[in-house]
């Protein structure tokens, strides 16, 4: 099915302090159905045939598709500081050594088999004979490791760098308290690749789809932000799609890879990433047939293409939350973290900003499910904790702010876009109606507030994650003492202890254990973040475009297999 309706029933409750913040959310749909309504007044009855023709002549000999993304983010480098457009560009892009289907079974890329031993400390990959570069080259076994050393060094920017602390002596090499020959990644010959680590991982293979286990082609990948990944001449691929052009702040365009070992699996020959600023702009571009698929789309547009075959909504394996800096005065007290948890109404707030959202109270995502139960693995232990005005208002006069008196005016900085900024103004009217605090509002560009996070200059500020693999871990790193991903100073031996147990735990019943109880400490009792909810993506998809796939690990969206149905006709 192109849309799995799984969404909140119900009307939207009338808060009358709220109905500034309601106008902001209706004035966006209402701007976005103006100008979608605006093109079908202008073209009349041949809007939906401008359109199809429109997409048609986008995708050329019906082998192209253009796709919409946020603004330009970050590096293209696997090793370097990346962000949501090495996102969309490596999964068409970059073959990692293996990853997993829809169903869990293991789809082989880079690599064609494997071995582990029996403690789960030594796994060694036999990379493909017929893997190749886009230039004809042949993929190495050093191409991998050369990914691996640049992003442990901590001047190119990793964020990623930490999940290659299971490998021997990575830590203490990113650290400067080892040298890079101790690294535990043997090269026996140039197609195959041994990792040692430090002791047992068992969710190893999940981390392979991570940039820093993705190779990097020695011949030029030398360094990060020198520039080389965005020029085609040097960036080169070793999956399906190559970068063929990249203009900055406009598009970046991917061809089909001639020398890709599947290349007789895939049918489309380019893919062209369009950026946008905002997510209106992305829907119009849709309608008027400049892109073939938008992606991040708000809630609104649920409703404007309800029962239309482009509508297809999907659970992404992502939690949104707020970090306290607990390096600024009052969130070093534990009991305002938690005033704050406990004062957020989060059913009020969803109601609000959308149906495409999902009260949530834990770090872990939501929708994402315990490989070993089936289930989703927040439902298998207590909800961390509940909302509770009134306890709420006695831990911050406990804390010295009786009735909010005395609270220092501090300030949430968010993406300027429009989800974020709706919910902002909820957080504060909250805030201010049940505690009393005043709570400024600094909406960034995206890449600013991404810069700002990672250099811990910020009071609150507004975090996504969307999982990186399908692993509680990926969460559940990110608040460890040494997490590269730890912007807000949390430094808790007893957390740090029970998640790295869970690391080298290999019975299953066992690791789910310390790994909910890991989260307990960090969210039901230290209160280090402030959860808000969970979400689903709402993306619109050509109708004569079949085999996207969603990647389980995350949830996003995969070109890599797509084609265009030749003779199908838009209704």
């Amino acid at each position: 099915m192109r849309y799995r309706k799984n969404i909140k029933g119900g009307e939207k409750k009338i808060i009358d302090q709220k109905a500034i913040l309601k106008t902001v959310s209706r004035g966006t749909a209402l701007f976005l159905a103006a100008v979608l309504f605006a093109g079908s007044i202008l073209t009349g009855c041949a809007s939906t045939e401008k359109s199809s023709k429109s997409r048609k002549n986008n995708g050329s000999a019906d082998h192209e598709i253009t796709v919409a993304i946020n603004s330009e983010t970050g590096s293209l480098d696997p090793a370097g500081s990346i962000a949501l457009t090495y996102l969309a560009y490596s999964v068409s892009a970059l073959d990692e050594l293996l990853t997993f289907d829809e169903n869990g079974e293991i789809e082989y890329r880079a690599a064609q088999s494997y071995e582990v031993n029996e403690d789960f400390t030594t796994w060694t990959f036999h990379l493909r004979k017929d893997a190749l570069w886009s230039d004809g080259g042949e993929v190495t076994s050093a191409d991998f490791k050369n990914t691996i050393v640049r992003a442990l060094d901590p001047e190119s920017g990793s964020g990623y760098a930490v999940y290659l602390f299971p490998i021997l002596n990575a830590e203490k090499i990113y650290n400067k308290e080892a040298d890079i020959e101790t690294l535990g990644v043997e090269l026996p010959d140039d197609k195959t690749i041994v990792f040692h680590l430090e002791k047992p991982c068992v969710y190893f293979l999940d981390l392979l789809r991570l940039p820093v286990y993705t190779p990097s082609c020695s011949k030029y990948a030398d360094a990060a932000n020198r520039g080389w990944e965005k020029d085609p001449k040097t960036s080169l691929s070793n999956g399906p799609f190559y970068l063929a052009e990249y203009v900055p702040n406009q598009y970046f365009t991917l061809k089909k890879n001639e020398y890709y070992w599947g290349k007789d699996n895939i049918s489309l020959e380019k893919i062209t990433y369009r950026f946008f600023d905002d997510t209106q702009s992305m829907a119009a571009a849709y309608e008027t047939g400049e892109v073939d698929v938008a992606t991040a789309l708000p809630s609104s547009v649920m409703e404007l293409y309800d029962g239309k075959e482009d509508l297809f909504v999907t659970d992404q394996i992502a939690t949104r939350y707020i970090y306290f800096n607990l390096n600024v005065k009052p969130f070093d007290d534990v009991r305002v973290r938690e005033a704050f948890n406990l004062a957020v109404d989060r059913e009020e707030l969803c109601k609000i900003v959308g149906e495409d959202t999902e009260p949530t109270y834990n770090l872990v995502a939501k929708y994402m499910k315990d490989k070993n139960t089936g289930k989703y693995f927040t439902e298998e232990a207590e909800q961390p904790f509940e909302e509770n005005i009134e306890r709420a208002q006695k831990l911050l006069a406990e804390a010295g702010y009786p009735e909010g008196k005395g609270f220092p005016e501090l300030t949430y900085s968010y993406p300027s876009l429009e989800l974020d900024s709706d919910t902002a103004q909820v957080i504060r009217e909250q805030l201010k109606k049940n505690l009393n605090i005043e709570i400024k509002l600094n909406a960034q560009e995206l890449q600013t507030n991404y810069s700002m996070r990672h250099a811990g200059n910020f009071d609150l500020c507004r975090m996504n994650w969307t999982a990186d693999f399908s692993d509680p871990y990926t969460y559940l790193s990110m608040l460890l003492s040494d997490s590269t991903y730890n912007c807000s100073g949390i430094k808790n031996e007893q957390y740090d202890e029970l998640v790295r147990r869970s690391d080298s735990e290999t019975d299953p019943v066992k690791r789910s254990a310390l790994m909910h109880e890991a989260e307990q400490l960090a969210v039901g009792e230290q209160f280090y973040i402030l959860p808000l909810y969970a979400m689903k993506s709402v993306n619109l998809v050509n109708p004569k475009i079949e085999g996207i796939r969603q990647i389980p690990a995350s949830g996003a969206l995969e070109y890599r297999y797509a084609k265009i149905r030749t003779g199908h006709s838009e209704k």
